[in-house]
């Protein structure tokens, strides 16, 4: 299957991002203390393996074009940013998380960037504040993770918005007895009840796998006999299956057991990925699924291909998160020169203001953030995203969600993007 090769590869790449980047220093300081001049070090926290690995390529991809335009443009407090590559693993074995993070952690790294997964961060979220570490995430939805700590933040926007607008997709398509394949996690329970929120104000019913009904699936769960069994029988006119990897073996079962996908079925960010050597042409034509995020411009696509190109020897399958990984690093490097400090808690403490809180000149690059800073401007960064400023949930106080068509190859087409406002609760 193509994200397990793909998984693969990311282990080397995880090695060209360590060694290749991080060679002007492996030093960083951490929770040192506020005022450190030490070279920024950023640390990746993952998927280079698990059930998320087909996200790691362009997650990597965005961390290391973002910390190369940095170093082009003279690095961050004049040295060049460093680099500390690690992999996030998945919520099915948790100790791969933990001891990426004790390792970066020991790596002295200032900000870690990472996990894909919901749970994978709430793992290691402790871990990370104790040591001063600001934690930025690029793909975590959970609305628990809202506020958990100073050191937290994220550029992907909350589960009330990709949850409002995949409700939305399918009341728009007419649907009113919905059945919800769901794993049983944070991330996945999380974007169910805000799906189901959105259906029943509108007057839909959720017939099977709903809130409180016990019907979700173990992370991991390859037998879903039983489980589309019981969800037919419910009678739903639509399946939402939210859910990682496990998805291909949902899908499988769903094929044998007669389901019609055309127009009747809808992913999530989850899972929302080319599945054309997966299954038979034809299979997921007409699916629906959503990703957080706009869709970037062919320009920043351009460029994050060259680099996984250059660094991993072939091109990139999708994009999805790399904008967010890239915007995640170039807000860190812009905090830390106003902070004038590449200490965690420093970072963390001005992240807001350089993506705009307090409004400022408005950037698009690292390299007109640092003038506009030294100019003794306030800044307001415009990633390439399309996210809001960070609000005092340490969240994008605005967001894009993109949704996809799937085509005859099984392979997602870009539609169109919704914007939805996100709510601090701080």
């Amino acid at each position: 299957m193509i994200r397990r090769s793909t998984a693969a590869r990311g282990l080397a790449l995880a090695a060209v991002l360590s060694v290749g980047l991080a060679a002007c220093s492996t030093s960083g300081n951490g929770g040192e203390g506020e005022g450190s001049t030490e070279p920024l070090t950023i640390g990746t926290i993952l998927p280079v393996t698990g059930s998320l690995a087909y996200l790691g390529p362009p997650e990597f991809a965005g961390v290391g074009l973002a910390v190369d335009e940095i170093n082009e443009a003279g690095g961050v407090l004049g040295n060049d940013v460093a680099v500390e590559a690690g992999d996030s693993g998945d919520s099915t074995d948790m100790s791969v998380s933990t001891n990426t993070a004790t390792d970066l952690i020991g790596n002295s790294v200032d900000v870690a960037i990472g996990a894909a997964s919901s749970s994978v961060s709430q793992n290691v979220i402790d871990q990370f504040t104790e040591a001063g570490v600001l934690q930025i995430s690029p793909a975590n939805t959970a609305n628990e993770l809202s506020g958990v700590s100073d050191l937290y933040a994220r550029t992907a926007p909350p589960d009330t918005v990709q949850g409002a607008a995949l409700g939305s997709l399918i009341l728009d398509a007419g649907h009113q007895s919905v059945a919800f394949l769901v794993q049983n996690e944070t991330y996945g329970t999380g974007l169910r009840d805000v799906v189901q929120s959105t259906l029943e104000a509108a007057g839909a019913e959720v017939v099977y796998g709903g809130t409180g009904d016990g019907d979700e699936f173990a992370p991991g769960e390859t037998n879903f006999s039983s489980i589309v069994t019981d969800a037919l029988a419910s009678e739903p006119d639509a399946i939402a299956i939210i859910a990682f990897e496990e998805t291909t073996a949902a899908v499988s079962e769903l094929v044998s057991q007669g389901w019609d996908f055309n127009g009747t079925t809808y992913f999530c960010d989850g899972n929302t990925a080319d599945y054309s050597e997966d299954f038979d042409p034809g299979t997921l034509e007409g699916v629906q699924g959503t990703i957080p995020g706009a869709d970037a411009a062919q320009s920043f696509k351009d460029a994050a291909n060259a680099w996984y190109e250059e660094n991993e020897g072939e091109a990139l399958t999708d994009y999805a998160y790399a904008a967010e990984s890239y915007d995640a690093v170039i807000l860190a490097a812009l905090a830390a020169v106003k902070a004038e400090s590449t200490s965690g808690t420093d970072i963390a403490a001005e992240l807001r203001a350089v993506s705009g809180a307090n409004g400022g000149t408005e950037v698009t690059t690292f390299a007109e953030g640092v003038e506009a800073l030294e100019a003794g401007d306030e800044i307001h960064y415009m990633g390439v995203s399309g996210i809001g400023p960070i609000n005092e949930d340490n969240d994008p106080s605005s967001a894009f969600v993109g949704v996809y068509n799937y085509d005859g190859d099984n392979a997602i087409v870009f539609d169109r993007t919704i914007e939805g406002s996100v709510e601090a609760e701080g």
